[in-house]
């Protein structure tokens, strides 16, 4: 136990997961006795979520936030990418800069102009998905690239490779495992614009749809619920990006500290 406070030790997973679970345990204790009964109780959020799964299609409707989500991070990261990788050529480097500096606009009154390029609500919803996980994307992505070493470059030259091939090599493929974890560490941001998104447009309902009304009605036992349900699935889409790491990138995991 007394390694869980020497800076930098390793303990053994059981003991890492008895900790983890110990700390759950607290906070649901402090959950169920917080004095303040600012946070609906435990029963009343399981109540709600009977509800929600119930009478409100709350499973119907994460799945269609689900599958938004992941169109949105499937077109953001090709563009990303398409974007990021044309900074090996000094004509296209500003497009890059310029698209990393995009993160600072908010996306109040973008979606007029969206609106008015675009005939259905869907494709606004999706377009505002990826134009704001694009602009995070391509920062994490061209940051990933601005890495490489000279080292490695000459390496590959050394080699006999040409500059396009040294490019591929030690780029695109050698910055595979980066790019992936760049997408894992930016995917959050879709969770955080589609319960916007969805409310601006509701025809297709949604799981961020269904939270604005249970906030605008303040059942707060169901935006709690909600709220957990988001959390939950963030989670294990964590995990599972972290679990496709290690399958298609195993040598990841070599360079990190132990």
């Amino acid at each position: 136990m007394k390694n869980l406070f020497i800076p930098n030790a390793q303990p053994r997973q059981s003991v890492f997961l008895t900790m983890v679970a110990c700390q759950g345990l607290v906070l649901l204790v402090l959950w169920l006795l917080y004095p303040l009964k600012l946070f609906p109780t435990l029963g009343e959020v399981l109540t709600a979520f009977q509800d929600l799964v119930r009478t409100q299609g709350l499973i119907q409707e994460l799945w269609a936030s689900l599958v938004t989500a992941i169109q949105a991070v499937g077109i953001a990261t090709v563009l990303a990418l398409f974007i990021s990788y044309l900074t090996a050529l000094p004509f296209f480097r500003p497009l890059a800069y310029a698209a990393t500096k995009l993160r600072y606009l908010t996306l109040t009154g973008l979606t007029f102009f969206m609106a008015l390029m675009l005939s259905s609500g869907h494709q606004v919803k999706l377009s505002v998905l990826v134009f704001g996980a694009t602009v995070y994307f391509v920062t994490g992505m061209t940051s990933v690239i601005l890495t490489t070493t000279q080292e490695e470059m000459d390496h590959a030259r050394t080699l006999g490779m040409s500059e396009w091939r040294s490019f591929f090599e030690v780029i695109v493929l050698g910055k595979l495992d980066d790019m992936l974890e760049v997408v894992r560490q930016n995917f959050a941001i879709i969770w955080t614009m589609i319960t916007l998104v969805e409310t601006l447009y509701q025809s297709e309902g949604g799981i961020g749809l269904l939270l604005y009304k249970q906030n605008r009605y303040l059942h707060l036992a169901g935006v709690v619920s909600i709220q957990l349900v988001i959390l939950a699935v963030g989670a294990l889409q964590d995990y599972l990006f972290v679990l496709l790491r290690r399958v298609f990138f195993p040598y990841s995991s070599l360079s990190t500290a132990r």
